[in-house]
C-alpha cells in the first residue's frame, strides 16, 4: 500500500511539473496574442498619421508650385514696369 501511495506520488510529481509548464505556455501565449493586438493597433495608428503626413506634404508641394509661379509673375512684371519706367525716362 505504501508502494501505491509512493508510485502515484511519484507518477503525480511529472505531471503536476507538466501542469505547470502547459499554464506557463498558456500565459506567454497571452501575452503575445496581447502584444500582438497593442502591436496591430499601433501599426493602424502609424499608418493613418503617415497618410495623413502624405496628404500635408502634397498639400505643401502645391503650395510650394504655387509661390514659385507668383514670384515668375511678380519678376515678369517688375520687368515690364522697369521697361515703361524706360521709355517714359526717354520721352
Amino acid at each position: 500500500m505504501a508502494k501505491q501511495a509512493a508510485a502515484r506520488t511519484v507518477d503525480a510529481d511529472p505531471i503536476d511539473r507538466l501542469e505547470e509548464k502547459v499554464r506557463l505556455l498558456v500565459d506567454v501565449v497571452t501575452r503575445l496574442r496581447a502584444d500582438q493586438a497593442k502591436a496591430a493597433d499601433e501599426n493602424a495608428r502609424l499608418a493613418q498619421e503617415i497618410e495623413m503626413l502624405r496628404l500635408r506634404l502634397q498639400d505643401a508641394q502645391g503650395s510650394n508650385l504655387e509661390l514659385d509661379a507668383l514670384r515668375e509673375e511678380r519678376e515678369a512684371v517688375r520687368q515690364r514696369v522697369a521697361e515703361m519706367l524706360s521709355h517714359l525716362e526717354s520721352i
